[in-house]
């Protein structure tokens, strides 16, 4: 009986793994428009890409971050300016984009622009602090998909929304989790209607990695910015204890940050290049081991452990 079953397993995985070592031919004809090319991990997804030979369009939100990657790169890597929160933007983004690729097509769309601040307790918020990072982390997202989807539609391509665990298990407060949500949804649907197309869509899921977004320097400007607006009812109840302690945790975490980031972007590329891409990739140690396996358990054991992990307010009960 269980010889039968680690057989089944065992097979199971073999072909799998044999499934996704099947690459996409024709590789250097094909188009691939990235988004968050500055730095992180779509600067070095464009790099890594380009080294494959495919050709790169990248999204940068600044000419400088332009700059350096063309710097970096081969001729086949073209930049572009775009800011995934002005519709203006996108649209002039989206029509770049059409000419580069004719009609042949986006054979893939990587959705990586993100943002990670303000996140706090909630409390400490106000509705323009929600609506700034859904607009950023999901809506942005949302748009630039929905402007892309007929050139990625005609090469029968793929599109890669970057998700994170955040977006199996909400830990803290703030948009940061709640955009992240949205982001598994809206992929979720996605990928079904446009398989009759033959789209596909993945979903990349990463534990915390030492990037910009989750660069403790950021963090502190941010919640310091947060608590010398906070009103002084919010300050009494919560003191000036959690708000050290709060950031002493945020510097711990990015110590224990992975720091190769091409853990992720080998993903990215998989979904990208292989016949048959997963639907989730969830790269990180933290991810695999610590974040999906507490998405999975009883409400009451994760906020127990959330409960003993995180600072308590000043007036907590």
């Amino acid at each position: 009986m269980w010889g039968c079953l680690v057989a089944l397993v065992g097979l199971f995985f073999l072909v799998r793994w044999y499934r996704e070592r099947q690459v996409v031919s024709q590789l250097t004809d094909k188009y691939v428009f990235i988004t968050g090319c500055d730095s992180g991990f779509g600067n070095l997804l464009a790099r890594q890409l380009d080294m494959r030979g495919l050709r790169v369009l990248a999204a940068c939100l600044t000419e400088k971050g332009a700059e350096q990657l063309r710097r970096q790169t081969s001729d086949r890597v073209e930049t572009v300016i775009l800011d995934v929160t002005q519709t203006e933007s996108i649209t002039a983004a989206a029509q770049w984009v059409k000419e580069h690729v004719g009609d042949r097509g986006l054979w893939g769309l990587v959705n990586n622009a993100g943002i990670s601040v303000p996140s706090a307790p909630n409390e400490w918020l106000v509705k323009q602090d929600f609506v700034n990072m859904l607009n950023v982390n999901l809506l942005g997202l949302i748009e630039v998909t929905l402007n892309l989807l007929p050139l990625v539609r005609k090469a029968r391509g793929r599109v890669v929304n970057v998700s994170s665990v955040m977006g199996r298990l909400s830990l803290f407060g703030g948009a940061y989790s709640i955009s992240k949500y949205g982001v598994e949804a809206f992929s979720d649907a996605l990928r079904r209607e446009l398989s009759y197309f033959g789209v596909k869509v993945a979903i990349i899921e990463p534990g915390y990695f030492k990037t910009k977004v989750t660069s403790s320097e950021i963090f502190m400007r941010s919640f310091g910015e947060l608590w010398d607006r906070a009103s002084s009812e919010v300050k009494d109840l919560y003191g000036k204890k959690f708000l050290e302690t709060y950031i002493k945790s945020t510097k711990s975490m990015e110590q224990k940050c992975t720091e190769d980031l091409s853990l992720v972007t080998d993903c990215m590329e998989h979904a990208l290049t292989s016949h048959h891409p997963r639907t989730r990739y969830s790269p990180g140690w933290d991810a695999k081991l610590l974040y999906l396996p507490l998405s999975y358990m009883p409400t009451c054991l994760v906020d127990t452990l959330v409960y003993w992990l995180y600072p308590r307010p000043a007036q907590a009960l």
